[in-house]
């Protein structure tokens, strides 16, 4: 909003929900009694944030340092998700945990200064912590928690893009890359004139070699079987999981639509609230004018009144004395 001042803006989004919109009214008002409608209505196209959205923006306005540092962790994040450094993941998950409890403390000591935010054991918490979860993977809300911009709490599943199993099948050729030593001698060949003769030895070796490559054949068989029931456990999974998600997302885009159907009404309501307030204001200010109107006129009556009963009392004295007369 171009035409609004960001420091305006700032100081509205700092404000707590329950003032959020008189406070908007009057900067309204007061772009109006400037000569500016432009930016009165946009400072009128301002929304309220929820209890802890404002909590989230009180942060990003008091303390924008923090949420800098934030914003580093969600990089840092990203790019070991996208390298799939599983040992420096680990490392960031644990920091990300410590930052985000470290920034929901400062956020409950934000508030605990603020005279009209709730009370402790009120405040939504753990909508501060999932926005701010949501912050290291979004950079849309990302951007509207470093603005202090934002309207309502967020909430996000996992770290950037979830990555897929990775499955390897291992053929197991390794394994039979040798043949066991021969019985009969520490390793060397089998002595010409042991039982059986060369040919005895030499069909031996074969039977054995053979027997090697079927037990290396079941066992990659075996491993194939496990792998293929592991896929098929991953895909079913992700399958529940994506439908998961898909319900939730429709269930968040419907709160999200009820909730602003709800808060426009209550704009609107609000809206004629102040409009019934300043015509019940100006209508007691006639009945207290129409009071003393009344109240100088009854006045002004009984002094008539007392005038006309003096001159009907002279009048009386005139007559008697008349007829005395005569």
């Amino acid at each position: 909003m171009p035409d609004v001042p960001a420091d305006l803006v700032r100081r509205l989004y700092a404000t707590p929900p329950e003032k959020f919109v008189a406070a908007r009214d009057a900067a309204v008002a007061q772009a109006r009694g400037a000569g500016d409608p432009r930016t009165a209505r946009e400072i009128g196209r301002l929304r309220r944030p929820t209890v802890a959205a404002w909590l989230v923006n009180l942060l990003a306005i008091r303390r924008p340092e923090l949420v800098a540092d934030l914003a580093q962790l969600a990089d840092s994040l990203r790019a070991a998700q996208r390298d799939l450094r599983g040992g420096k993941l680990r490392e960031l998950s644990a920091q990300r945990r410590a930052v985000v409890g470290a920034l929901v403390a400062e956020v409950r000591k934000l508030a605990a200064a603020e005279p009209a935010a709730p009370s402790v054991g009120k405040l939504p918490l753990g909508e501060v912590e999932a926005t701010l979860n949501a912050a290291l993977s979004d950079t849309e809300v990302a951007e509207q928690v470093r603005a202090g911009r934002l309207l309502r709490a967020s909430h996000y599943a996992g770290f950037g893009e979830v990555p897929r199993p990775q499955l390897r099948l291992v053929t197991g050729g390794e394994d039979t890359a040798g043949v066991p030593e021969r019985a009969g001698g520490s390793g060397g060949p089998e002595r010409a004139g042991g039982a059986g003769g060369p040919d005895g030895a030499t069909a031996r070796a074969e039977a054995r070699r053979a027997r090697d490559q079927r037990a290396a054949r079941a066992e990659r068989a075996a491993r194939r079987r496990a792998a293929t029931r592991e896929l098929a456990k991953a895909h079913t999974d992700l399958e529940r999981a994506e439908q998961e998600l898909a319900g939730a997302g429709a269930a968040e885009r419907d709160g999200v639509a009820a909730l602003d159907r709800i808060e426009t009404e209550l704009a609107e309501l609000e809206r004629r609230r102040a409009v019934a307030e300043q015509e019940l204001s100006r209508a007691r200010l006639a009945r207290r004018g129409a009071e003393r109107t009344v109240t100088a006129a009854r006045r002004r009556a009984g002094e008539v009144e007392a005038v006309l009963e003096a001159l009907d009392a002279e009048e009386g004295d005139a007559e008697d004395g008349d007829d005395r007369a005569d």
